[in-house]
């Protein structure tokens, strides 16, 4: 009997918010960003770096899947969905498979 494969990728995220004034203003940016790769793509998604800053903040989102095909191709959606957020300017993006 085969087993079956696992594939596990983890992209980080940095982000830039220029138009936020306050920690309120960032979170509602950062969490729709989250929200709409979480119901997308159900991915794990959670802010790690630069909590107590205004302007920044590092997002990682990890995708399981079988199919490493199937997870480039939505990793690249992922970053596209970044990209395409008008109040987010994207600083950095790296991707790992672990």
């Amino acid at each position: 009997m085969n087993e079956p494969s696992c594939f596990v990728t983890l992209l980080t995220i940095e982000l830039l918010i220029p138009y936020a004034h306050s920690l309120k203003e960032k979170r509602r940016e950062v969490r729709g960003l989250k929200d709409r790769i979480r119901s997308k793509f159900n991915a794990s998604v959670a802010e790690v770096g630069y909590q107590d800053k205004w302007q920044r903040a590092v997002l990682a989102v990890c995708l399981v899947g079988s199919e490493k095909s199937k997870l480039m191709s939505n990793t690249a959606r992922i970053r596209n969905i970044c990209e395409e957020t008008t109040d987010i300017v994207i600083t950095a993006i790296d991707q790992e498979w672990l």
